[in-house]
């Protein structure tokens, strides 16, 4: 027996890295998954992963994708969807901080306004946003825009745990450290030395190692799942001790 048995999902960010291992691990676990991506390329096999999971090509921080989330029937969300701009307050442009916060906050806000009426109306549902340790749980260089958005969807977060713990709905936040994806690899090649920059994002864990998107996906599982039915704006670090 599965532990989301019975549920639906929505995962945003699906397309690659911890989206994705999300939305396979929740459809191994039982649950029904809309897996949300801007490419339907990369979500194409999923199907063939797991016939529960249903690919649906849409760009989250679009207008229109509050309209679309209101179709869809959600026990669980996840707002996995992010975009990480790179540089400091100095550096980073308004395009940076434009595209940050409707990725990384807007987007999400719109999500859990579209679903939470049909999770208030069931007495029952499970909201999970995946931050960064790049938040409010600790700076990183580089990462001005980044960061602050991150801690907007912490704020985020906790606002929805407030607002409606009476009425059946929780919501809680992975904040992951760094964690293998494509993306982070886009990042790396993207340096003048991708080789001492890979070298360099190891580093800033303890255990010696970047984390891995099914890692990620197992603490999603939990906090979505009835096993974490007592905890609701809480903040789960999985960083292979970075903020240590």
């Amino acid at each position: 027996m599965g532990r989301l048995d019975g549920k639906s999902a929505i995962v945003s960010g699906a397309g690659q890295g911890i989206g994705r291992a999300i939305a396979i691990a929740f459809a191994r676990e039982g649950a029904t998954v809309v897996a949300i991506s801007r490419s339907l390329a990369k979500m194409e096999d999923l199907p063939g992963i797991s016939p529960g999971i249903r690919p649906l090509a849409l760009d989250v921080a679009s207008l229109g994708a509050e309209a679309v989330f209101l179709t869809l029937d959600a026990d669980i969300l996840v707002n996995c969807a992010g975009y990480v701009a790179v540089g400091t307050t100095l550096t980073a442009t308004d395009e940076d901080w434009r595209r940050s916060f409707e990725i990384n906050v807007l987007a999400p806000a719109r999500a859990c306004r579209a679903v939470l009426p049909g999770m208030i109306a069931r007495g029952a549902g499970s909201i999970v946003n995946v931050a960064s340790v790049a938040s409010s749980v600790t700076g990183v260089k580089d990462r001005a825009a980044y960061g602050a958005t991150k801690a907007a969807l912490i704020g985020l977060s906790k606002a929805i745990a407030r607002d409606h713990i009476s009425e059946g709905v929780r919501c809680n936040v992975l904040c992951p450290g760094t964690t293998q994806s494509p993306s982070l690899d886009e990042r790396i090649l993207a340096t003048e030395d991708p080789e001492a920059t890979r070298r360099a994002f190891i580093a800033r864990q303890p255990m010696g190692r970047l984390g891995l998107p099914d890692e990620m996906a197992e603490a999603v599982v939990f906090l979505a799942s009835d096993a974490a039915a007592f905890m609701t704006g809480s903040v789960l670090v999985v960083d292979g001790g970075q903020t240590l």
